[in-house]
């Protein structure tokens, strides 16, 4: 198609930006707003199948609707009279896709990988909660400008592809690592899928390979099937251990146990590049070396009792009780007087006395001579206290 010649009686086409299995990127320039924008011309097959032209033009005109820093903004779309392509026109984001950084740069580091991928979770968010599901996140789909700020593309194609017998072959399996767990399976893509699908790009800008290498649906089925890949932090040595937990939970094979939704995906993402996280407490001891005696010993409490041994509870000793000072011994004298057994004696001597102290005073209010004289305090032991009430007595009753 010759460059001078109006595509759709408004857009200039410039040069080619790429080529996909189902579409050709241009980039153009729009005569009547006069900017540059970029063009995807679908393929010339897809133009038979009357059911995909249906529902590309009901998903290109919901993905209008999405306005957002971290979206590509759709402008138009339609069929040009002349050549009787179906296209839409998109915001021309001048950088670069994370395809094409990966393939010229390499693997990137985590900080730079999670300034993305934050992004990419915004514009998913957003997306999400605006009911549109994007079903093809991939490294080719994530666009970053000069300004590295970073934009989703061909949200609603995806959908009008999904159902269709004749793009199945060029687009499903193109994108087939992408894919989550259910939607290999068969069954329909929700907000958690495209969470996989980030999950699956963070893997791999990190490490520079997919988690799962397949050649087919059925393999990527078995793969996942089989259990999760290796760890991030094991194959990546500047990926902090938290980093490598959050992308293993976006990758989990059941979307229950995948993040809520994009935001909570951000944050965990964010957080575990700070090193916040992602492990417990038990798998921070696992990390520690084998020689440390804590993971020893941890180790041997998890391990339990050999198998077919049973474990006795153990005799508990008992504390020997305290050792006694030696008594002090007394110094050499008399040995004192036995204290006579029994509460009542001593009651009965105590009345005896009484009465006998009461004769003695009745006696000298009668005009006994002597007054008499009494100790003021009695001191010393019982027999002791006793003998000395008892001279007392005698005293004053003579």
């Amino acid at each position: 198609m010759a460059t001078e010649q109006l595509f759709a009686d408004r857009y200039r086409l410039e040069r080619r930006l790429g080529v996909g299995g189902m579409a050709t990127v241009q980039l153009a320039f729009d005569t009547r707003l006069e900017r540059l924008v970029a063009v995807k011309l679908l393929a010339e097959h897809l133009a038979e199948d009357s059911a995909f032209i249906s529902r590309f033009r009901r998903e290109a005109l919901s993905a209008a609707k999405l306005v957002h820093p971290n979206i590509v903004q759709v402008f138009d779309f339609g069929t040009d009279n002349h050549s009787g392509r179906q296209f839409i026109v998109m915001e021309f984001v001048d950088g670069h896709s994370c395809a094409e950084l990966l393939r010229d740069r390499g693997p990137m580091a985590p900080r730079d990988a999670v300034e993305i991928l934050t992004q990419a979770c915004r514009g998913l968010d957003y997306a999400h909660r605006n009911g549109v599901i994007h079903r093809d996140v991939k490294p080719g789909n994530l666009m970053v400008n000069t300004e590295s700020v970073v934009k989703l593309a061909d949200f609603g194609i995806a959908k009008a592809a999904e159902q269709s017998d004749i793009t199945k072959v060029g687009s499903v399996l193109g994108t087939a690592a992408y894919l989550s767990p259910e939607q290999a399976r068969g069954e329909p893509a929700g907000p958690a899928s495209d969470l996989y699908a980030l999950g699956v790009v963070s893997y791999q800008l990190m490490s520079g390979r997919l988690p799962y290498e397949a050649a087919s649906l059925t393999d990527l089925a078995r793969l996942q099937e089989a259990g999760a890949p290796p760890r991030l932090d094991l194959e990546v040595r500047d990926v902090p251990p938290t980093l490598a937990a959050a992308v293993a939970r976006a990758l989990a094979r059941d979307p229950r146990d995948r993040y809520e939704d994009a935001a909570e995906m951000e944050d965990a993402l964010a957080d575990g590049l700070a090193g916040i996280g992602g492990t417990s407490a038990l798998e921070s001891t696992r990390m520690l070396p084998p020689t440390d005696e804590s993971t020893r010993m941890l180790d041997r409490t998890q391990a339990g009792p050999p198998t077919g041994a049973r474990r006795r509870l153990q005799p508990i000793d008992e504390p020997a009780p305290p050792r006694r000072a030696p008594a002090r011994r007394a110094p050499a004298g008399p040995p004192p007087r036995k204290e006579s057994g029994g509460a009542g004696k001593w009651i009965a001597l105590v009345l005896v006395l009484l009465l006998i102290a009461g004769g003695a005073y009745a006696f000298t209010q009668l005009g006994g001579e002597r007054q008499p004289q009494l100790n003021e305090n009695v001191e010393g032991s019982v027999p002791e206290a006793v003998d000395s009430f008892k001279q007392l007595v005698e005293d004053n009753t003579r």
